[in-house]
């Protein structure tokens, strides 16, 4: 019987006594690597046992049950232009009923539920879909999620040049900063560029591996940020507020973090076939 892969945890147990540890390593993205993204390249000898992966969802499946299983869909949906009030459609009916690509939406869906990407079926991704994903990805923490968060820590400290109060928005501001400088590169670079592409476009000046090997959305910054408050919290502080703020912090940076995965795992294979197939 087939057995369904999770999580890379599990490939570990299941070989550690017959083969080396595996070794996740940031290796430079090539395209002689399958379209595998480098976060997930193992040992060689790992892939000779390496068993199909299975779907967790599929077009039949009713859309509710998705959002029933895993209320973080609910922005997955909302990113793909899909509204709430779909009934007991089924996703691929949803997903026609609103013009998005059923292959897109469930190669995202069930990346962000098992954490991989199934490389059979995402060869099926429409990348004019994904870019559209992403750019309302993006849309989402830079017009909405970080300035609510900014406010949050506005209303939950009270803000003194002279005391960590300061810090903490400083600290927060150059992280928005930061995420901004990266995303709009995305939008006027790699999605420029891809765009070209499926316009039939080449460049020699740009490549999507110059995106890959320099993808890092400061994810330090943010953890100073955490352990500033955690640590250092003004004693007048609204603690309400400021947890309530902190909660969204470690939400947002797990957020962004998936959508980062999205862009390596997903993203970066199609335009690589995309290279492939302009050569």
């Amino acid at each position: 019987m087939r057995r369904k892969i999770r999580y890379l945890p599990e490939i570990r147990a299941m070989y550690q006594s017959e083969l080396p540890p595996l070794m996740v390593a940031p290796l430079v993205y090539s395209p002689t690597h399958d379209d595998i993204p480098p976060q997930y390249i193992t040992h060689p000898n790992h892939r000779q046992h390496t068993m199909p992966i299975q779907t967790k969802y599929n077009p039949a499946d009713k859309m509710v049950s998705l959002i029933a299983d895993n209320y973080q869909l609910i922005q997955v949906m909302s990113r793909f232009g899909i509204p709430m009030g779909f009934g007991d459609k089924t996703v691929e009916k949803v997903c026609s009923d609103h013009g998005v690509d059923c292959a897109t939406f469930l190669a995202v869906v069930n990346f962000i539920v098992d954490g991989f990407s199934n490389y059979d079926t995402d060869n099926n991704v429409s990348v004019e879909s994904l870019l559209l994903y992403l750019k309302r990805s993006h849309s989402y923490f830079l017009d909405y999620c970080l300035p609510a968060i900014r406010r949050k820590l506005l209303e939950g400290i009270s803000l003194r040049t002279t005391d960590v109060s300061f810090l903490i928005l400083k600290f927060f501001d150059e992280y928005m900063h930061e995420v901004r400088i990266h995303m709009e590169y995305e939008e006027k670079t790699v999605f420029k560029y891809v765009n070209n592409l499926l316009s039939g476009k080449s460049s020699e000046d740009y490549k999507i591996t110059t995106y890959s090997e320099h993808h890092d959305l400061v994810s330090l910054k943010l953890k100073e940020l955490k352990n500033i408050i955690l640590k250092y919290c003004p004693e007048d502080a609204n603690t309400n507020l400021l947890n309530d703020a902190l909660y969204d912090i470690y939400r947002c940076e797990e957020e962004l973090s998936s959508h980062c995965h999205i862009e390596d795992c997903l993203l970066v294979p199609a335009i690589l076939r995309l290279e492939r197939n302009r050569n």
